[in-house]
């Protein structure tokens, strides 16, 4: 029984890696000539009349495990490309940089090696600070931005004044990045609205040897570099169509956030609250999230034919309950 707990976390992984390949899309590593290595799973065969898709995940296992529900119907309208962000799955850098900023130009010279030069993103938390970052970086490239639980627009003062669950940013870091059991639990307990009761301790253990240990010293740095002397007067204003979407019930970025940056964009942003669900909408609430972003990406592409899809894809759900409760969503 031991071995069999033990070894759910790498086959979940397995599977995940199967379910990507299945759908179309194949693993790539491309070096950048500067030091950093970035991982990506793009399509095998570039679709010349679909637009291109950008998936950017947020702080946690990698890109396969918070994405994989959604691959398969978005690979039907897009060319997809998945990237692992520096310092996750297979993507390092031997760089100091730790800022968003960096992790945007990382993300966008991948892009540029894989020939895509026009694009749409989809950000999840910590991926929606990277998203951003790029559209704000580079407006030429980008049709339309998803921003999902991204507290792009927090400031260093929130934390003092108390809009947080967690007293300090090491504190965040400790819970976002777990090395025990408890602390895992409390990860799941932090970013779901309704957390799942059951976590047998010898999966959380599994989970968090095969998926948490490597890059923790940079990973926490990450973190620490979205809080030190953030301001919103510093903040580009990003100008392409944007639409926002958060967890009601949101205690990683209260929905205050999703407020601020709706006003902070402006008249091309939309903003979507996702009932009963909190951070981690991806694995509580993924037919919900993915209905929201059909609604933006997918049905204005093919405006004769909402009707005929309307009922068409739903996330597939299979094998949710433990891993993906884990690992789909840990920003």
């Amino acid at each position: 029984m031991g071995n069999r707990c033990l070894s759910f976390t790498a086959w979940r992984d397995w599977c995940f890696r199967n379910s990507f390949s299945k759908s179309g899309l194949k693993s790539t590593t491309t070096d950048l000539g500067d030091g950093t290595i970035m991982h990506c799973w793009v399509p095998k065969t570039h679709n010349d009349s679909n637009p291109s898709l950008l998936l950017i995940h947020g702080i946690g296992a990698n890109a396969l495990w918070q994405w994989n529900q959604f691959i398969s119907p978005l690979t039907c309208h897009f060319n997809v490309y998945v990237p692992d962000l520096v310092f996750f799955g297979d993507s390092y850098t031997t760089r100091p940089e730790r800022s968003e900023m960096f992790q945007a130009k990382c993300v966008m010279g991948l892009m540029e090696a894989h020939g895509v030069g026009k694009m749409n993103v989809v950000g999840l938390s910590y991926g929606g600070f990277v998203a951003y970052s790029m559209a704000a970086q580079f407006p030429q490239c980008f049709d339309k931005v998803v921003l999902c639980c991204a507290g792009v627009c927090l400031e260093d003062k929130d934390m003092d004044e108390g809009m947080f669950k967690v007293k300090s940013v090491d504190d965040a870091a400790s819970i976002l990045l777990p090395l025990t059991p408890e602390k895992m639990r409390q990860l799941v307990q932090l970013t779901f609205f309704k957390p799942i009761k059951v976590l047998p301790t010898c999966f959380l253990k599994d989970f968090i040897d095969v998926m948490c240990m490597e890059y923790q010293q940079e990973k926490k740095e990450l973190i620490q570099a979205l809080h030190k002397d953030r301001n919103m007067s510093d903040l580009p204003k990003i100008t392409q169509p944007t639409q926002i979407i958060w967890g009601e019930h949101d205690q990683v970025f209260p929905l205050e956030l999703a407020h601020r940056l709706k006003r902070l964009v402006g008249e091309k942003a939309q903003l979507v609250v996702i009932k009963d669900a909190g951070h981690a909408i991806n694995a509580e609430k993924p037919n919900e999230l993915y209905k929201s972003l059909k609604s933006f990406l997918i049905d204005p592409l093919n405006p004769s034919k909402q009707e005929n899809h309307s009922n068409g894809h739903k996330v597939d759900q299979k094998g949710w309950k433990i891993g993906s409760l884990l690992g789909k969503r840990r920003e």
